[in-house]
């Protein structure tokens, strides 16, 4: 009785479907890492040798207009007065004492503006970082 296999078995293995996955990765990856929020407001940065190793969660910002900017974690900055500054930042450290205020300002903001914001933080003894860019 002669057996005759119907069926040839290929040895081949075919990659589409694994191309497949890798593009399927490849736009996850591209799509989640846009959903960290950038600093959308236009601020030139002094330069500096050294950068801040803590990531601050909450900012103040300074544009050369001298619009005064805040936010949290990941929100996005919103436009506030000077007089709003303060209060936003002492209901932030009551929710968590051990936060770092990251300021950045525009390198053609006057000294004195930045000084203001010192100040608040020296007064309430909050942890002030002073960003800037790398050289």
């Amino acid at each position: 009785m002669a057996l005759k296999q119907r069926f040839n078995v290929e040895a081949n293995f075919s990659m589409a479907s694994m191309t497949d996955v890798i593009f399927l990765l490849l736009i996850f990856f591209m799509i989640t890492s846009t959903i960290v929020v950038p600093n959308a407001i236009k601020v030139l940065l002094p330069k500096s040798q050294q950068q801040a190793q803590a990531k601050p969660i909450t900012r103040v910002t300074i544009d050369k207009s001298l619009n005064y900017y805040v936010a949290n974690a990941n929100e996005t900055e919103r436009m506030v007065t000077f007089e709003q500054i303060t209060p936003f930042l002492q209901s932030v450290y009551s929710a968590e004492p051990d936060i770092f205020v990251a300021l950045y300002a525009d390198e053609e903001v006057p000294y004195r503006e930045i000084v203001k914001i010192l100040d608040i933080a020296n007064q309430n003894q909050f942890k002030m970082v002073l960003m800037t860019r790398p050289n």
